[in-house]
């Protein structure tokens, strides 16, 4: 067969979320970059209520100086939905650094590769 199968896409996506999971396992955000487009954003509410975020390098900067390695962490990618070139997919992630996110990816298919434009986020916080 010469023309990618969905299961051929989804594989591929999910090879990239894992470089995500895997950066933010190892504190190093040299293992996730490879994920993101370099114009891809990142965003948030902060505990006060207020949007946080902006260039992607903002998530880079915080997971080299304030994570720590979590060999413990688990992540699991809760669903991917794709539609030709564009997908978007949900990882939720337990103990990454002693926190808790469910976090949203949208993603572009771009000249044949894969690649993450966006990322909100939510933290979990305990009661």
């Amino acid at each position: 067969m010469s023309n990618p199968t969905y299961v051929q896409e989804y594989n591929a996506i999910v090879a990239v979320l894992n470089l995500y999971n895997e950066g933010g396992k190892h504190a190093k955000s040299s293992i996730m970059k490879p994920a993101f487009s370099e114009q891809a954003t990142i965003f948030g509410v902060d505990a006060e209520g207020k949007l946080t975020g902006g260039p992607i390098q903002g998530l880079f900067d915080i997971i080299d100086s304030a994570f720590r390695p979590s060999p413990e962490a688990q992540g699991a990618i809760v669903n991917i939905d794709i539609v030709g070139t564009a997908a978007s997919a949900r990882i939720d992630t337990n103990d990454i650094s002693g926190f808790c996110f469910t976090d949203f990816f949208n993603l572009l298919k771009v000249e044949g590769k894969w690649t993450v434009v966006s990322k909100i986020y939510h933290t979990h916080v305990a009661p």
